[in-house]
């Protein structure tokens, strides 16, 4: 029987070597057709799927190909936050290459013909025109394949001299963007080659397998850039969103990994889908999808289609195109951990060469399938384009120009996505629906507001981006339910069923200046500075004050100075005779509006018209805090992104990551530092992301240590699953009380047969949906905030007011006016209503923030984002 059991064993480990071995053979890419322009395998001294290729080398070697070939084009469109290139392939037949900026002009041109200028469509002879076919390689860094096979696809389309394949160049321009992610790639693939075995490696719980915290699928600052095309956050965003939009192609197809016990998935999805999409865009994702596996069947590749994923939400790499007019579409490569070789569940034994062969096998039948539907794909998109055939009845979108301190934000995406928006320069009335309530009246409309109208090209996008809540099929979904932008910017947004006749002017993106604004006589002393809090950047003014060595104040409550110029709670009061060592604070001021984009206005007398005087006791000092913020596991790579990119790059202010394994205070083994552990005690503020199990994190004889250090004057901030780790009873605090609906069928859930439960429970969650909430704008956690806000919901989960908590945003306390959009069952807003999502706990001299909400998820929901900036900058002194 042991004789038996090593022979199966033997097998076993030459059935893997053997699979290593002819994966080679069995997944062959072409070599060695032009020796002036070598292949990937060629240039690099490796076949691909050997060893993972480094960034760099990959962009050597495309810019060899565009030095040495006449029918590539190589253009750099941005730059990551660690300075590595960004760029785009143009790749055609060498007839089209010779006529580019013609074939791209006339491509705007058919956008356009709505506003047709100088050229009608007609005059554009189709019969000549490409079909544009694009594609984005590699936004999840650690979904590593694709890039590797844009290596390959690049070469074929440069060298190839197969007639069909020659034919396909002169039906299609190609664009290749090789790599949008090359700061996560790097991180991913320099970890992998250090950590790769000479022999075997296939075992899958090999450390091949498990790349370290933040692991490579995120940019520098641990975002997911495949939820950022339309809102442009991140530079790669606004690089490739720019060059896009330069192009508006046909057909896009974004490149991704899964986890690799799964087999190629290729389109069509699952629903729900978009609505608002041409009907026919079902048919052409099944025709791509029939390309792809009809080259699958040939090679004895495995695939799926229409299970799991859905383009729903319209910032992926795959429904984004969509909404531009496009055949927008994702494919996904079995394969993330599996390094260069894994054995899956099934005992199959994936290799990178294939997942790289797969990526490159779909590509080239992309190019293909495009070029024999290249009129029909040209006349879909000149389709989709016409505002005529849109479903929605909204004729325009109205925001108000209320001093809110993202409408810039907002403008600033529009244009960016290529949108064409107006300014009114008068009053106007109209009948319209108010997104706060959903109600339709009457309603007058002040000057400075934005018009955004649904006849342009884009009218896709704008509905799907603007409309407060799109119809959904089907509760059960990829991501969320809701991305309204008025909604998760907190803007004073319409929507309007009829033409809107008012004298307008286009609006065009201007970067603003700052000010400073006298109040007062100009020849008389400065008595004070004052800064609106509600400005957009004013956090950002704060820290740079802060690292001037100004003293500076926090306005208790609204004041009014003897102009009548009002100022809210919080506005920051710098004195002038609290800083009499700063002899050219007139200077500093002006430089700090400037720099900044702030308005500052400067005082004569610090006596208030109404509210408190400047030098009043009750506005209290705020002082730069000591922040530490708590990283890898437990904690999660996206909310600890989001808070860190929040400090570091948009505030400026210092926030040092602390792994949890290096605090003094946690109870996570600690294996030595060089230079000693991080001590809570050096801290004024601890930020703990979301994370599982913290109880590993912080045992008993852990909280006592926070106990001390909170009564002492510490101020945590919890968000999420970590803010509810702080409401059960622990070492050192009473329960608060925690909302959940109660499942009032708890019969029927224990007879659901198999196949019913992930519906019946996908229907019990709340996926990302907006909820209409207030805010004690009193509160300095409020400071900054309007009154009435949406809030995006995760989860069922709420805080129970009661008097030793300050609730500051509470839901709206009727459950049948509380959602705003999206999807949430009525047990649930019924559970919710009138509970608390963000509130401050006082311990000792010290608190704890509560936000069960993430206030600045994905850095796109901003409404509440000032609260985590209060919670860090002016909590502490209050």
């Amino acid at each position: 029987m042991k004789f038996k059991l090593l022979l199966l064993q033997l097998f076993l480990v030459l059935s893997v070597l053997s699979a290593q071995s002819d994966v080679y053979e069995r997944l062959p890419l072409t070599t060695g057709s032009r020796a002036d322009l070598p292949s990937p395998a060629e240039f690099l001294g490796y076949e691909l799927g050997q060893r993972f290729t480094e960034y760099a080398r990959s962009v050597e070697y495309f810019r060899m190909l565009a030095e040495k070939s006449d029918r590539i084009n190589i253009e750099k469109y941005g730059a990551t936050y660690e300075q590595r290139p960004l760029l785009l392939l143009t790749i055609s037949s060498l007839e089209n290459m010779a006529r580019i900026d013609e074939i791209k002009a006339n491509q705007k041109t058919l956008v356009a013909r709505t506003q047709v200028q100088g050229k009608d469509k007609e005059e554009i002879n189709l019969d000549r025109h490409p079909v544009i076919n694009s594609y984005s390689y590699n936004i999840h860094g650690n979904e590593a394949s694709s890039t590797e096979a844009a290596m390959q696809v690049a070469w074929e389309l440069a060298t190839t001299n197969d007639p069909v394949m020659l034919d396909a160049l002169r039906k299609t321009v190609n664009l290749l963007f090789v790599c949008i992610n090359p700061d996560g790639r790097d991180r991913y693939v320099y970890w992998a080659n250090s950590v790769a075995r000479q022999t075997g490696g296939e075992e899958p719980r090999d450390l091949e397998h498990y790349a370290p915290w933040p692991n490579g699928r995120t940019n520098h600052y641990w975002f997911d850039l495949n939820r950022d095309w339309v809102w442009g956050v991140h530079p790669e965003s606004r690089g490739h969103t720019t060059a896009y939009q330069e192009w508006m192609p046909q057909v896009h197809t974004d490149y991704h990994e899964q986890g690799y016990d799964a087999n190629y998935f290729t389109v069509p999805g699952t629903t729900p889908r978009n609505l608002l999409l041409p009907d026919a865009y079902e048919v052409w994702a099944d025709t791509f999808g029939r390309a792809n596996i009809t080259e699958f069947n040939k090679k004895g590749l495995s695939y799926f289609t229409r299970d799991r994923f859905d383009f729903y939400y319209p910032s992926y790499g795959s429904s984004y195109p969509s909404v531009m007019g496009a055949i927008g579409m994702l494919t996904e490569q079995g394969g993330i951990g599996g390094h260069r070789a894994v054995e899956t569940e099934d005992g199959y034994v994936l290799t990178f060469r294939q997942r790289v062969y797969d990526h490159y096998t779909t590509s080239i039948a992309q190019v293909k399938a495009a070029a024999r539907n290249r009129r029909e794909l040209i006349d879909y998109s000149l389709e989709a384009w016409d505002p005529l055939n849109s479903k929605s009845d909204v004729n325009a979108y109205v925001i108000e120009n209320d001093g809110s301190e993202f409408f810039e934000d907002v403008l600033k995406m529009l244009l960016l996505n290529g949108v064409e928006v107006l300014r009114t320069k008068e009053t106007v009335s109209s009948s319209a629906i108010n997104f706060r309530d959903g109600k339709q009246s009457n309603r007058s409309f002040p000057a400075g507001s934005l018009i955004i109208g649904t006849e342009q090209p884009r009218h896709l996008f704008v509905n799907s981006i603007l409309s407060r809540d799109l119809q959904i099929e089907d509760s059960v979904m990829y991501d969320m339910s809701t991305w309204s932008a008025p909604l998760a910017y907190n803007l004073e947004a319409y929507s309007v069923a009829s033409p809107i006749s008012v004298d307008t002017e286009p609006v065009v993106w201007e970067d603003k200046i700052g000010k400073v604004i006298t109040i007062g006589d100009a020849s008389d002393r400065a008595y004070a500075y004052v800064i609106r809090w509600n400005q957009r950047t004013a956090p950002k003014a704060l820290a740079k004050i802060w690292k001037m060595d100004y003293r500076v104040r926090a306005a208790h409550e609204p004041f009014t100075a003897d102009d009548g110029t009002a100022f809210p709670a919080g506005s920051l009061i710098v004195l002038a005779g609290r800083n009499p060592d700063k002899t050219n604070i007139d200077a500093d001021m002006r430089q700090l509006a400037q720099a900044f984009d702030v308005d500052i206005h400067r005082l004569a007398t610090g006596r208030m018209k109404e509210g408190m005087d400047l030098a009043s006791t009750r506005n209290f000092p705020v002082k730069q805090p000591k922040v530490a913020l708590l990283v890898e596991p437990p904690f999660n790579v996206y909310t600890s992104g989001q808070i860190y990119f929040l400090f570091d790059w948009e505030t400026e202010l210092p926030v040092d990551r602390i792994r949890a394994s290096t605090l003094m205070q946690t109870a996570i083994p600690k294996f030595g530092s060089r230079y000693g552990l991080a001590d809570l005690n050096d801290y004024d503020v601890l930020i703990l992301p979301e994370a599982r199990n913290l109880d590993d994190v912080f045992g008993q004889d852990e909280q006592r240590k926070l106990k001390d250090w909170l009564s002492g004057g510490g101020t945590i901030v919890a968000v999420g699953s970590s803010a509810e780790f702080f409401t059960k009873e622990s070492g050192f605090l009473k329960p608060q009380e925690l909302s959940r609906p109660e499942d009032e069928d708890k019969e029927g859930a224990a007879a659901l047969n198999y196949n019913e439960r992930t519906d019946y429970f996908g229907k019990k969650r709340i996926p990302g949906s907006a909820l209409n909430a207030t805010v004690d704008v009193s509160h300095p956690l409020a400071f900054g905030v309007k009154s009435d806000v949406y809030t995006l919901k995760f989860g069922n989960t709420a805080l129970v007011p009661d008097a030793s908590l300050q609730s500051v945003g509470r839901y709206v306390p009727e459950g049948n006016e509380l959602l705003a959009a999206g999807y949430a069952s009525r047990p649930n807003l019924d559970s919710l209503a009138g509970k608390t999502w963000a509130g401050v706990r006082p311990y000792g001299r010290g608190r704890i923030v509560y936000f069960i909400d993430n206030p600045h998820y994905r850095m796109f929901w901003r409404g509440p984002s000032r609260m985590m900036q209060n919670a860090v900058m002016v909590v502490p002194g209050m």
